[in-house]
């Protein structure tokens, strides 16, 4: 049955980091299953002064084929009313809201309140945290709120359908694991990408990959890369992506630790047609993170078939078989240390690199879609 849905969230003309590109990835994929998709995304995401990085604009065209409605204005309630009552008159079946943060609880909430009172739309959320990396005292009231906006959810980690339940206890919710991101092109081969990138093809190559905030790690990848013992193997880390805190702590790490030759700093945003390159240069991909719920970055790893190491925090374990495809090792930069010279001194990568190529059939659109069907199917 072809169903009328509009999805509430991050596009094009923001700048494709993890929310954006699922939300246009997820959008296609509704389309190929037979649904007929309009994306309301937003006028202004986040005021200037609140955004940490350098723009939030894409100087990228708008993606094909694609209905994107750029109207939200995230601190705006007479915006939220009028976009409200706007999208309540359209009567979509299904209203479908990406959930990441509680700024954007009052905006997204009252939406979806509005939306409801026409008494035919269901609203399901796709929740990405409802405790969020960084708190504050009024997150969960604010998360509250946008909760009691909604018929349903799903989440990408088991961690957060728990903490979902403390709000939703009766409503339906299912997890179902993050699909692979697979729209940044193809894989791209060793020799390739050192070219484009500009890398000595003699070395080999970690790479940390996305926005840099504090809650990711990175002072304990510095730390663990540090370690003496890794200095035997001709290796190197690779930063890619953009600082969204303070770099003086991450760059006085790496003076401290001499690091200055074993570190690859790419801190500026990393363009959608760059992100194969980078991949396709790297051996292993660390993500230390010291606290989460799941990461696009796995599932960009998963596509270009690459072996991952990160922390047992959140629901990052969740999908990555230790000893299988890669390592899922304590917080903290001793047992980082301890997989990297594992992984290179008993030589895991071939090993690793084929059981990732059949773990990532699991990870399919097909599957968040048919759970999107689920949930919708089980509303009152």
């Amino acid at each position: 049955m072809k169903r009328k849905i509009i999805l509430l969230g991050t596009t094009w003309p923001f700048r494709s980091g993890g929310i954006a590109t699922f939300n246009e990835r997820l959008a296609r994929a509704l389309i190929d299953g037979g649904d007929e998709v309009i994306i309301y995304t937003f006028s202004l995401q986040y005021p200037s002064f609140l955004f940490p990085g350098k723009t939030q604009l894409s100087d990228q065209p708008a993606p094909e084929g694609l209905d994107i409605r750029i109207k939200v204005n995230s601190i705006n309630p007479f915006n939220w009313l009028a976009i409200g009552r706007e999208i309540k008159r359209l009567k979509p079946d299904l209203l479908l809201v990406r959930y990441w943060t509680p700024f954007m609880a009052p905006c997204l909430g009252t939406i979806s309140k509005i939306v409801r009172g026409n008494n035919h739309t269901k609203v399901i959320a796709i929740v990405d945290n409802v405790i969020p990396h960084e708190t504050h005292f009024i997150d969960s009231a604010l998360t509250r709120y946008f909760t009691n906006s909604c018929s349903g959810f799903i989440t990408m980690s088991r961690a957060v359908l728990n903490d979902l339940k403390q709000f939703q206890p009766l409503a339906p919710m299912v997890y179902t694991p993050h699909p692979l991101y697979d729209i940044f092109g193809n894989i791209v081969p060793r020799e390739q990408a050192i070219k484009h990138l500009n890398l000595n093809p003699d070395y080999r190559y970690l790479l940390f990959f996305g926005f840099i905030r504090d809650y990711k790690g990175l002072d304990w990848l510095l730390e663990a890369f540090g370690d003496e013992k890794l200095r035997q193997f001709p290796v190197k880390l690779i930063i890619a992506g953009e600082f969204y805190t303070s770099s003086e702590k991450y760059l006085q790490i790496i003076r401290d630790r001499d690091l200055t030759d074993h570190v690859i700093l790419r801190t500026d945003f990393i363009a959608d047609q760059d992100v194969a390159n980078y991949f396709g240069a790297a051996d292993m991909i660390v993500q230390p993170y010291k606290s989460a719920t799941q990461s696009g970055v796995t599932q960009i790893a998963f596509h270009y078939n690459k072996p991952m190491l990160v922390t047992d925090v959140g629901g990052l374990g969740e999908i990555i078989p230790h000893g299988k495809v890669g390592y899922v090792v304590n917080p903290g930069p001793e047992a980082i240390t301890e997989a990297i010279f594992d992984f290179y001194n008993n030589d895991r990568n071939d090993f690793f690199t084929g059981n990732v190529i059949s773990e990532k059939e699991k990870f399919s659109w097909g599957t968040m879609v048919e759970t999107i069907e689920i949930v919708f199917g089980n509303i009152k």
